[in-house]
């Protein structure tokens, strides 16, 4: 039944995308009919925006290759810095071509097919070195073979454009006018595919996003087929499409970069194996709380916790198992907190928890509840925890002081509990 559902969502699919094409084609041929010509200025603000977002998005991914090395953005990166620079001169060379008279508007500017072409062939590349290469250690050398892919490239791209007269001219009286935008056109389709089957690997918005921005760059071209002359409305459409397709990675691109920022300020201030709070995030909270404590006059408690016998767990059952116990009491402190509280893992088996505006009853409190419930918590082995508190100011007025009051307390009832465990075993000898 699944795999029925599913087959009938893809043909769907297709056929919504073929209906979508065959209007999309539709409307450029109907734009094609229109009386109309854009002003030279709307042209040349588009293709200023337009290299504006390559040169934004370059300097997006070269930030995201320093804290990925992924080697595909630093490709990309290189690429869209090239399509940038020739679309800035394709800028300056514009009012020459209006300059040139009605002739030279009939033919298609060799700066958009150059820049396009390259584009597209980079984005091939690039998919096709991650293909091959996946893994990146060394990012001087993945510099180095960007780089070289680029400039390869890009030569080759510009020699076969300048050394073949060849799709420059528009045809008026064909279906398509401008066949030269047929060659990027299907190259921009091989990268659309190329990326949406890397979907299939781990799919993210931003990726979906990119693979929209390469389909929108696909109906540029296609939209391009149908323009007979520089500023017709089939023209003004493509470069239209073209930066909105720009703007549309550059949105991706710097979503995913707040995102990677946002994961690394997260990693920053808690623990990788418990998610609680890390000891720099705890000796914040503290701080806060001994000057909150100061002003209000009012008291706040920090437990200590340390698990019993986990050396004993991880020689017996393993670390796997131990490291099992450390995130059944992180879960505990997690789900038995209240939301003012903050629950913290400052070393291997040793935990913090500070209760704001809390004295010695509630501290004992918590600490019961905390060791009830990791009793109970009804997974093998069984484990314990020893607690020790401290309240502010009773038991120090510093940090330090309150950590060594509570590092006492905690020492102090391991301690008994040890003694208890050994009056156990023996009585169980006798």
């Amino acid at each position: 039944m699944l795999t029925q559902i599913r087959s009938w969502c893809w043909n769907l699919r297709w056929f919504l995308g073929m209906v979508g094409s065959a209007a999309f084609l539709a409307g450029a041929m109907w734009l094609r009919q229109l009386p109309f010509s854009s002003e030279p200025i709307l042209y040349s603000y588009l293709q200023i925006v337009g290299s504006l977002l390559c040169f934004t998005y370059a300097a997006n991914a070269l930030v995201r290759f320093r804290g990925t090395r992924d080697r595909l953005t630093l490709i990309l990166a290189f690429g869209f810095v090239l399509a940038g620079a020739i679309e800035t001169v394709a800028t300056f060379n514009f009012y020459d071509i209006l300059a040139a008279g009605a002739s030279a508007q009939m033919r298609v500017p060799l700066a958009w097919l150059v820049s396009r072409t390259l584009l597209a062939l980079v984005l091939i590349a690039g998919l096709v070195v991650e293909r091959s290469v996946p893994h990146s250690r060394e990012p001087g050398r993945e510099i180095a073979v960007a780089l070289v892919v680029v400039v390869v490239v890009a030569y080759v791209t510009s020699a076969a454009y300048l050394g073949s007269p060849l799709g420059l001219g528009t045809h008026p009286a064909v279906a398509f006018s401008r066949t030269g935008d047929i060659l990027p056109a299907a190259l921009f389709a091989v990268a659309a595919i190329g990326f949406g089957r890397r979907l299939r690997l781990g799919s993210s918005s931003v990726d979906r996003i990119f693979c929209v921005a390469l389909w929108m760059n696909v109906a540029c071209h296609l939209m391009a087929m149908q323009s007979e002359r520089l500023l017709d409305a089939p023209s003004t459409a493509a470069q239209v499409l073209k930066v909105a397709s720009y703007a549309l990675a550059l949105g991706g691109a710097l979503f995913d970069n707040a995102r990677l920022f946002d994961q690394v300020r997260h990693l920053a201030v808690t623990d990788a194996l418990t998610g609680l709070s890390n000891y720099r995030t705890l000796i914040n909270v503290m701080d806060s709380e001994v000057q909150r404590s100061r002003r209000t006059g009012r008291p706040f408690a920090i437990l200590l916790l340390d698990l019993d016998g986990l050396k004993g767990i991880n020689d017996q059952f393993g670390h796997l198992v131990g490291s099992r116990a450390i995130c059944r009491l992180a879960n505990v402190l997690r789900v038995h907190s209240r939301a003012t509280d903050t629950a913290a893992r400052y070393g291997g088996d040793e935990f913090a928890v500070v209760l704001p505006e809390a004295g010695e009853e509630a501290a004992i409190s918590v600490s019961r509840r905390i060791c009830e419930r990791l009793a109970k918590d009804g997974e093998f082995p069984q484990v314990a925890v020893s607690v020790g508190a401290a309240v502010f100011p009773r038991d120090g007025e510093t940090i330090d002081a309150l950590f060594n009051t509570a590092d006492r307390a905690l020492y102090g009832m391991k301690g008994r509990s040890n003694s208890m465990q050994t009056l156990a075993r023996i009585a169980a000898c006798l």
